[in-house]
């Protein structure tokens, strides 16, 4: 496996949960990923929400994507940190794309949007083939 298949599988299966710290706790979410590409795996929120200020508290996340297809049962977890980003041409294309965010906010300039991006990490893929090998998963490195 190489990151091209995590890159892949991501874009196809944009549905997950992400895990994020709250002091000494563990909070876990539903989320759709945005995109996924050789710089990281790109995920938007509000900027008063939970989960962006304990991202920027602790930028430390896990991800968990699992295939919408039947014949395949793997699923994708991918853990790392986050950066949050303020790219002015980023968030006018995640507008464009995501157009149900423009009733959220103003524009692209909008405070309240946060893009944040998986930087930097490991993603690997689970199957029920190596349940019991977790330390034996190969993973990828980006």
């Amino acid at each position: 496996m190489n990151l091209e298949d995590y890159i892949k599988f991501a874009n196809e299966n944009k549905v997950c949960s992400i895990a994020t710290i709250d002091g000494d706790k563990p909070r876990v979410r539903g989320f759709l990923m945005w995109l996924a590409d050789e710089t990281g795996f790109y995920f938007h929120t509000g900027a008063t929400k939970n989960v962006s200020k304990q991202l920027k508290k602790n930028p430390n996340i896990e991800t968990c994507m699992l295939s919408q297809n039947s014949q395949d049962k793997r699923m994708m977890r991918v853990s790392g940190k986050v950066k949050f980003l303020n790219d002015i041409a980023l968030r006018a294309r995640l507008l464009e794309e995501r157009p149900f965010l423009k009733g959220l906010c103003s524009g692209p300039e909008d405070e309240l949007l946060d893009i944040f991006q998986i930087y930097t990490g490991e993603a690997h893929f689970w199957t029920m083939e190596n349940n019991l090998k977790e330390s034996e998963i190969e993973r990828v490195l980006f």
